[in-house]
């Protein structure tokens, strides 16, 4: 289907990377409508494809870099993100409807997984291109989806997940919508480099991203799941309960390793309570991205991790030296565990 192109408003045909400066400034300024007219001037200018993904989608990702180089607050990207998301509403608003006239795609967010906007664009790009969409937005529970796809009958379920810590949940998606005989695309950060943990979970295709997605599922119909589907089991390494192990006892690890920090670093003593929940929520993700990556058996995954945190914390002045202690403390507690002695080494 020919994709539907407002007519300009003005003679000068905007660029991508202007249009994109424009919706991120609106936006950092949270002046909405602003943000919806660039948005709406970049859909006239260079049609909607273009305005949904490398503008909106360009300006989100921007918004990633920022936080994590400490430029803009939590809140700041939690604004910037809602007035990307009602853009989007303005943009799928002010095109003509056209009837679909391919198949029928189930788009949706994996459990746990709140990063919806990545989700949202893949699927208003596939009703561009003439897809019927059921998109179900953020952290869909996988009986839901399930009762869904039965109810439904989809050619094909997407599934995102942005945060690695999702991927042992977006296994046993993937592994159920496969079970119910509809084959699964999946995308998003969390699969890794070149989806290396989406071929390793037997995902029927993976796309880098939604515009890549669209055109695989324009030239070919993905192929029913063959049987038998695979198996959430079929990983020989968790046979050693590790990754049970470490998820079952994540909040007893936090509390042990941020007591042991206390008294190894007596300036934490002096916290105060938001300081506190934030060196507590910290402890989390490192115990979370540990045991995910056991899960996947990639030291890579966790190391990788850390280095991330390291920059995320030189960014906001603390030095990220205060990793080292922690790794001391969680590798005393977990002396037993020879794969998570072994990823906690190669991170240090």
């Amino acid at each position: 289907m020919p994709e539907t192109v407002l007519q300009p408003a003005t003679g000068a045909v905007r660029t991508e990377a202007g249009a994109a400066d424009a919706l991120w400034e609106a936006a950092l300024d949270g002046d909405e409508r602003r943000a919806t007219d660039a948005v709406l001037q970049a859909a006239a200018d260079l049609g909607y494809e273009v305005a949904l993904l490398d503008v909106i989608g360009a300006v989100q990702r921007r918004v990633g870099s920022e936080w994590a180089a400490n430029r803009i607050s939590v809140a700041q990207e939690h604004a910037i993100t809602a007035i990307n998301d009602r853009a989007v509403s303005a943009l799928s608003v002010s095109r003509p409807y056209e009837p679909p006239t391919r198949g029928r795609v189930t788009v949706a967010c994996v459990d746990g997984e709140w990063h919806a906007l990545p989700a949202r664009l893949l699927a208003e790009v596939l009703s561009l291109r003439g897809f019927r969409v059921d998109y179900l937005g953020a952290q869909v529970p996988t009986p839901h989806l399930i009762t869904h796809l039965h109810r439904t009958g989809p050619d094909v379920v997407a599934l995102s997940s942005s945060i690695a810590t999702r991927l042992p949940v977006a296994h046993a998606t993937m592994t159920a919508c496969q079970a119910a005989g509809v084959p699964v695309m999946v995308g998003g950060a969390a699969f890794g480099e070149g989806g290396k943990y989406a071929r390793r979970f037997g995902a029927n295709a993976w796309a880098a991203d939604a515009r890549q997605a669209a055109d695989m599922l324009v030239e070919s119909r993905l192929p029913a799941p063959g049987t038998p589907h695979q198996p959430i089991d079929d990983l020989p390494h968790l046979v050693d309960q590790e990754y049970t192990l470490v998820t079952r006892n994540t909040p007893t690890l936090v509390r042990s390793v941020y007591r042991a920090l206390e008294e190894r670093v007596p300036a934490m003593k002096a916290y105060d309570d938001q300081q506190r929940l934030h060196t507590a929520e910290d402890l989390k993700h490192i115990v979370e991205f540990l045991a995910t990556a056991l899960y996947v058996d990639d030291d890579e995954l966790f190391r990788s991790f850390l280095a991330w945190t390291g920059d995320v914390l030189v960014a906001r002045s603390v030095p990220a030296r205060v990793l080292g202690p922690t790794l001391d403390l969680l590798s005393a507690e977990l002396r037993d565990f020879p794969r998570a002695q072994r990823m906690i080494a190669a991170a240090r």
